[in-house]
C-alpha cells in the first residue's frame, strides 16, 4: 500500500530533488499545492532546525499526514555565516535567484578565493501524526547535511537553482565548475540536501515509506 508523505513546500525544485534523493519504496511525496493547502507558516526561527520544524508542524496540522520539511541556505564565512536562514530573501522578500546571487557577489567583490569560503546547509524535519511530546507538542525528527565550497566571482551554468550558479564545491579549484554546471546526479552525490536526505531515508524506511 502506497502511503502519502507531505513535503511542506511550494517549490517544485525542492520537491523534485527530494523525490530523486529519497526514492521511497512504499511512499509517495506530495506538496502543499498538490493537496490544495492554503497559507504558509511564519518562518521566524533563527536556525535552520527551528524553521524546518515550524514548516513540518504546519503541514502536519493542515493535512493530518506525516510531513517532511526542508529548510536550507548558504552560510558565507566573510559574512559571519550570513545570509543563513535569510538566504531565500537575502535581496528582499520577493527576490529572484538572480537578484540574490547578484547581491552576494557584490558583497564579496574583490575578495580572493581563500576569503570566499561558504557552505550550503540543509535540515530536514519530519513530523508524525499521533505522536505527542512531553508537553503536548509535536516532536520532530531532524537530519542535517552540509556541503563546503566557495563563492565564485561570477555566475556559471544554468543547472540547479538558488545559489548553484555561483557556488564552487570544495572539490573544484578556484574558477572551476559551479554546481550550476554539475549534472543532477553529480550534485546529489555531494549536496547538502543529498546528505540530509540519505540520513532521513533510513528513518522513513523504518516507518514503512
Amino acid at each position: 500500500m502506497t502511503r502519502r508523505l507531505l513535503v511542506a513546500t511550494r517549490s517544485a525544485h525542492k520537491l523534485r530533488e527530494l523525490r530523486e534523493l529519497l526514492s521511497l519504496e512504499r511512499g509517495v511525496l506530495v506538496s502543499l499545492d498538490d493537496l490544495g493547502i492554503p497559507g504558509d507558516p511564519v518562518e521566524d526561527g533563527e536556525t535552520f532546525e527551528t524553521n524546518a520544524a515550524i514548516k513540518s508542524r504546519f503541514g502536519l496540522r493542515a493535512s493530518g499526514l506525516p510531513t517532511l520539511a526542508d529548510d536550507s541556505g548558504i552560510e558565507v564565512d566573510a559574512l559571519d555565516g550570513g545570509p543563513g536562514v535569510r538566504t531565500r530573501r537575502y535581496a528582499g522578500e520577493d527576490a529572484t535567484d538572480a537578484q540574490n546571487n547578484a547581491r552576494l557577489l557584490a558583497a564579496l567583490e574583490g575578495l580572493p578565493p581563500e576569503r570566499r569560503g561558504a557552505r550550503y546547509v540543509c535540515v530536514l524535519a519530519l513530523a508524525l501524526p499521533d505522536v505527542a511530546g512531553p508537553r503536548g507538542g509535536v516532536p520532530v525528527i531532524t537530519t542535517r547535511g552540509t556541503c563546503r565550497g566557495r563563492i565564485a566571482t561570477e555566475p556559471r551554468g544554468t543547472g540547479g537553482f538558488g545559489y548553484d550558479p555561483i557556488f564552487e564545491p570544495a572539490s573544484e579549484p578556484p574558477g572551476g565548475r559551479t554546481l550550476g554546471l554539475w549534472t543532477p546526479s553529480e550534485k546529489n552525490a555531494i549536496s547538502h540536501r543529498g546528505r540530509a536526505a540519505r540520513r532521513m531515508a533510513a528513518t522513513l524506511a523504518r516507518l514503512g515509506f
